[in-house]
């Protein structure tokens, strides 16, 4: 489905993908701080790595100097991870200030995100704090003692609640206290858990009963009623029309800007046959890599089902 993105949004994306000066995406050698948070397994992922302006006598003092992110994700969190650059560059935040962002910061810098789009703000912001305790080990600083809420231990080896994600009760039952997430719904939009099969939603133990111990069982008549996952499937027509309109108001003007162009072969089903042609072609890797530009334009603004055959 298409996703009513803001213009800065919009904006942040195109220029990240086109390596615009002062974008973000990369990964420094030798960083002060590394994090990486989601799976490449579970669609999204992304690792954050940071360095610093050495304090000589307080390594509490270090000033954040250079950001970057590598992401395998969507225009949010590309979007997401480009402004939580930014906001650490340019107010010269020390690690310290910087676990303080959240991700509604990100949310409100990005001019406001889908709600289903929430959890790549989050996965920056996790993937943030990890880069912290990183460059907070090297540097000798007791996150902890500053930081007591920061004690929640390895969540990597909790019970598995959602399995299509991979998501731990420890690290659910943070995250609902956290960011007061009050239904599944929200749960799912925030961190993902929940979005694939749905069983998890009312099994015994499950997503529901979470949120029924952390904020007590609803009244009777208020419980949530799980969301059909049945998506009304367009005719061969209709989604000819919405990918050769997604093709032309988004994917050629990205590629033109590039140098290249893209024609459209055919499409079966939710595969779609194209060739590049231009400056993108040049190389088996940069043709790669605008394959999966392409591919994820696609996904964004008519369905995330479909798939991009280069011919």
């Amino acid at each position: 489905m298409p996703w009513n993105y803001s213009d800065k949004v919009l904006k942040l994306f195109m220029d990240a993908v086109k390596g615009e000066t002062g974008t973000h995406m990369g990964e420094l050698e030798n960083p002060d701080g590394f994090g990486e948070h989601g799976s490449i397994v579970c669609g999204d992922t992304l690792r954050f790595t940071f360095r610093v302006e050495r304090h000589l006598t307080d390594p509490t003092r270090d000033i954040i100097t250079q950001a970057r992110y590598l992401t395998f994700g969507c225009t949010s969190a590309i979007a997401a991870s480009e402004a939580l650059c930014t906001l650490l560059e340019e107010q010269g935040k020390t690690p310290i200030e910087a676990l303080q962002v959240t991700n509604q910061d990100l949310v409100d810098f990005l001019d406001g995100l889908p709600e289903q789009k929430i959890h790549c703000s989050v996965m920056g912001a996790e993937a943030l704090q990890k880069a912290v305790a990183d460059w907070a080990s090297k540097r000798g600083v007791d996150l902890v003692e500053l930081f007591p809420e920061l004690a929640h231990g390895d969540e990597e080896e909790g019970r598995i609640v959602c399995n299509c994600f991979s998501v731990t009760e420890p690290y659910l039952r943070r995250k609902i206290k956290e960011l007061g997430l009050q239904s599944i719904a929200e749960i799912t939009n925030a961190l993902k858990a929940g979005g694939g099969c749905t069983v998890c939603h009312h099994t015994p133990g499950g997503l529901q009963d979470l949120l029924d111990e952390i904020w007590g069982v609803k009244p009777a008549g208020q419980v949530e009623v799980a969301a059909s996952h049945i998506d009304e499937q367009p005719s061969p027509y209709r989604l000819g029309q919405q990918i050769e309109a997604a093709i032309e108001s988004v994917v050629r003007p990205l590629l033109q800007d590039e140098g290249g162009d893209i024609e459209l072969v055919d499409i079966k089903g939710d595969k779609i046959y194209c060739r590049l042609t231009g400056a993108p072609g040049q190389s088996a890797s940069t043709d790669q890599t605008f394959k999966l530009l392409v591919e994820q334009q696609l996904k964004e603004q008519v369905d995330d089902r479909l798939q991009v055959i280069a011919v």
